[in-house]
């Protein structure tokens, strides 16, 4: 599975980004997909996944949603209210399971991240 992401960039702090990823290859509707970041220093944590359930970092509920489009093999992510500490590179990630898992080791395909950068 190859996957694609794009959308990133900088935006001031109470500003809006939405990120897309199109998966290409031995990809199903099935497929759980979902957005991971990693800040300097930091390590990678999940934002936001989605299959037949969806789970969102407690940081990012009521800011952040994830959606997928099945025929398109794109998942979208939509970041309303960002916040200086959203700031990271935001990987999209494709899974071989059915299930949305919160964890990254769950995931086996990994796009090439893209910057978001948030201003305060």
């Amino acid at each position: 599975v190859q996957l694609q992401a794009s959308g990133g960039g900088l935006v001031q702090a109470g500003g809006s980004l939405r990120l897309s990823c199109q998966a290409s290859g031995r990809i199903f509707s099935r497929n759980a997909m979902g957005w991971f970041r990693q800040a300097p220093g930091q390590e990678r944590e999940v934002v936001a996944v989605i299959s037949w359930n969806t789970y969102y970092a407690e940081s990012v509920k009521d800011r952040f949603t994830i959606s997928k489009d099945n025929a398109k093999n794109t998942v979208y992510l939509q970041m309303n209210s960002l916040k200086p500490e959203d700031t990271a590179v935001y990987y999209c990630a494709a899974s071989s399971s059915d299930y949305a898992y919160k964890s990254a080791s769950m995931y086996d395909s990994w796009g090439q991240g893209t910057q978001v950068t948030v201003s305060s």
